[in-house]
């Protein structure tokens, strides 16, 4: 038997391959879309891609089922309740996914796991299929480690958070604690997911650790369960809303190699006024010093996919601004969370020299500068923090509109006034500022160094 974890750690995401070492066949489960991996894996191993097996309609990324039907002609696999509209083998709970003959083979056991989403299975991988208990258990969002799958999140088909976490209880309950503690435990999100609250940076456990350390096994009645996990969840990205609708829909494969048309700069600006967004993905300190005018920064030295999808606007197509390799990179990662529609990039960093005329720079001040603009009166103070983050201190009068969900929210703000933004480090301030900017603020500047530096300003009056 073989379990080989692909941990992608800009996304927290993890994706597995099962293989039975003897007949040379293999599952993959929850792929990303770029599979060379994979693929360069199978290869190297001898190994057949027989199925692909997703444990849910995910909300967070869109995962590589289509493009690995596609590269190896594997059937793609899903809960029996799953809500696709396109063509699967539906897994029925306690079905059996044999890569061998019996009674050797390695088989891949379906758990009915609904709670995260009705159609949420774990797969419960048995060395021999002939064994008692299993050797692992590739848990999806169901059991992360440290914590267990939202109940909150779009791919609840209309049930409310409450029932959801009812069904997450009894999931967990009959299903998962009644197994030994010595299985693996394989989850399919580590820390920095928005997919839980509390994940350890972990990737793999035992479920005996589990059932002492996880705050959501311990000992509890269901109404407790539901209390404990309802409570404290951080506000989810807009586009989350985007990837189910994808990942219910079916998409089109994605290919990496294929080339993205280059844009003079000129058409760029005009068109990030108009039909597209324009997203710079050099770090912000370049961004500040010089950009095109209604340019958004979402740097990829951070979480770039997850920030740069949650302020792509849907009815607009997407421009990039960088470096050859940095415009790939970022159409890589927009690639993985269902951002499809990149028609373009500008690679020509001295158009940036060229073009003074289309360039502008960045407003950024510093905490001293930023209490005197306060103090001045009329300036909108945007804390775009997670809502999480605000409890342990804000500036005093600040609204908290997340980064993740402030496209939607625009009119909260008045478009009129100063807006000053701010974050804990400085990188989500300056993706909301140039957004503000790109979207028709006249007056938007970042607190430099985040909530953070203002804290180290003022160390006795920075709790709200």
């Amino acid at each position: 038997m073989l379990i080989e974890q692909f941990y992608l750690g800009c996304l927290s995401q993890a994706s597995y391959v099962v293989a039975d070492e003897g007949s040379r066949k293999a599952i993959v489960v929850d792929p990303r879309r770029d599979i060379a991996e994979y693929l360069d894996f199978a290869q190297q191993r001898g190994l057949d891609i027989v199925w692909v097996v997703l444990t849910h309609v995910h909300a967070d990324f869109v995962p590589g089922h289509t493009e690995l039907a596609e590269a190896t002609g594997a059937r793609i696999a899903m809960g029996e309740a799953a809500p696709v509209d396109y063509a699967i083998h539906r897994l029925a709970d306690g079905e059996r996914l044999l890569l061998g003959d019996e009674p050797a083979s390695v088989a891949v056991e379906v758990l009915a796991t609904p709670g995260h989403t009705p159609e949420s299975i774990t797969l419960a991988v048995y060395e021999h299929c002939s064994d008692v208990a299993p050797h692992a258990i590739i848990t999806g969002d169901t059991l992360f480690l440290g914590d267990v799958g939202r109940p909150d999140l779009l791919g609840a088909a209309g049930r409310s958070p409450d029932e959801m976490a009812r069904e997450l209880y009894r999931s967990l309950r009959s299903k998962i604690l009644p197994l030994p503690d010595g299985v693996l435990v394989y989850p399919g999100h580590g820390a920095g997911s928005a997919c839980g609250k509390a994940l350890s940076s972990e990737t793999v456990s035992t479920l005996g650790a589990q059932r002492a350390g996880n705050y959501a096994l311990a000992a509890m009645s269901e109404d407790d369960f539901v209390a404990t996990v309802t409570d404290g969840l951080s506000e989810p990205p807009a586009y989350f809303r985007d990837d189910v609708t994808i990942n219910r829909a079916g998409h089109a494969p994605f290919h990496p190699g294929d080339e993205l048309a280059e844009v003079a700069v000129e058409e760029a600006v005009r068109r990030a006024g108009e039909d597209c967004i324009l997203i710079d993905v050099r770090d912000n300190q370049a961004f500040a010093s010089g950009h095109f005018r209604g340019a958004v920064n979402v740097a990829l030295s951070g979480r770039f996919a997850e920030y740069a999808a949650a302020v792509t606007l849907p009815a607009r197509k997407v421009l990039l601004f960088g470096s050859r390799d940095q415009v790939a990179e970022g159409r890589l990662r927009l690639a993985r969370v269902g951002v499809d529609n990149v028609v373009g990039a500008v690679t020509d960093l001295e158009s940036l020299v060229v073009r003074p005329d289309l360039v502008t720079t960045s407003s950024r001040l510093d905490a001293q500068s930023a209490e005197e603009a306060i103090d001045s009166g009329g300036v909108q103070v945007l804390d775009v923090r997670q809502h999480g983050e605000v409890a342990d201190g804000s500036i005093a009068g600040s609204t908290n509109l997340p980064l993740v969900t402030l496209r939607d929210r625009i009119d909260q703000l008045d478009r009129d006034r100063p807006v000053l933004t701010y974050c804990a480090g400085g990188y989500r301030s300056i993706a909301a500022a140039s957004l503000l900017e790109a979207l028709g603020f006249s007056d938007v500047s970042d607190l430099l160094g985040g909530y953070a530096a203002w804290e180290r300003a003022h160390p006795d009056t920075a709790k709200a």
